[in-house]
């Protein structure tokens, strides 16, 4: 049986243009912040220690993607994110749409997202 393989999804693009914007809606616009899945798992400016440790234990290979990352290298026509995908045999199968990350309120709440799909 193969190791389970899941792609996390940011709703942001990568480079530092892009980091130095989303740190400042974090921090000046939080309620209008578009990705939820960086709120609860980045402070300000790094991931948070609790889903470092959270992802390390979970026993399942993690790729963490921003959007134009994954498009560049994922074939996808996906336009909602955040989203976490299984690979599965180099196919991605939805494991938690946006809308069900987006719901998340806190760190617990995405912590048993995650554990609900593995």
């Amino acid at each position: 049986m193969a190791k389970k393989h899941l792609v996390f999804v940011y709703n942001a693009d990568s480079g530092m243009f892009n980091t130095l914007t989303d740190i400042a809606h974090k921090i000046f616009s939080p309620q209008t912040y578009e990705c939820n899945l960086c709120a609860i798992s980045h402070s300000y400016l790094s991931e948070r220690s609790e889903w470092k440790e959270f992802i390390e234990e979970l026993g399942v290979e993690c790729e963490f993607l921003h959007r134009d990352e994954f498009f560049k290298k994922y074939s996808s026509e996906e336009k909602n994110f955040p989203i976490i995908f299984e690979l599965i045999d180099g196919e991605l199968k939805h494991a938690l749409s946006a809308d069900k990350i987006n719901t998340c309120q806190s760190m617990d709440d995405l912590k048993e997202a995650i554990n609900s799909v593995i």
